[in-house]
């Protein structure tokens, strides 16, 4: 029983879950980009406008401001739905541990319901 139990704490190192892939995917995106953006002035084009047209853009600031700010809310709000996702599973895991304890009381309820029974059926066919 030990040993299955380091195994499976073996294999759940090992394995990766959804998130850690998303954020690796993330960083390597943001790589890219950024490796792009230095090298190969890809974004260059967004400067150019800017300078060329100054009165176009008058909020720039705000905008950059508005985005860090969303961000940030977005960050949080991942991080509370994580809080209750991890309460709600915790909840869950609970239950349904209290239902296991449940069923198998039941199941040893009725062994012992059928085992009296059948020696009393073995006790009326002796007599």
């Amino acid at each position: 029983m030990e040993d299955m139990q380091k195994s499976e704490k073996k294999n759940s190192r090992i394995r990766f879950t959804s998130a850690f892939k998303d954020l690796v995917i993330i960083a390597i995106v943001f790589i890219f980009t950024l490796t792009l953006s230095l090298f190969f002035n890809i974004f260059s084009f967004i400067l150019k406008f800017i300078k060329r047209n100054p009165g176009a853009i008058t909020y720039v600031d705000e905008i950059i401001t508005g985005l860090f700010i969303l961000s940030v809310s977005f960050a949080i709000f991942s991080w509370r739905r994580w809080l209750e996702l991890k309460k709600e599973t915790a909840e869950r895991i609970r239950i349904q541990e209290e239902l296991i304890r449940i069923a198998n009381t039941k199941a040893e309820t009725e062994r012992i319901i059928s085992k009296q029974l059948h020696c009393e059926i073995e006790e009326r066919k002796r007599s």
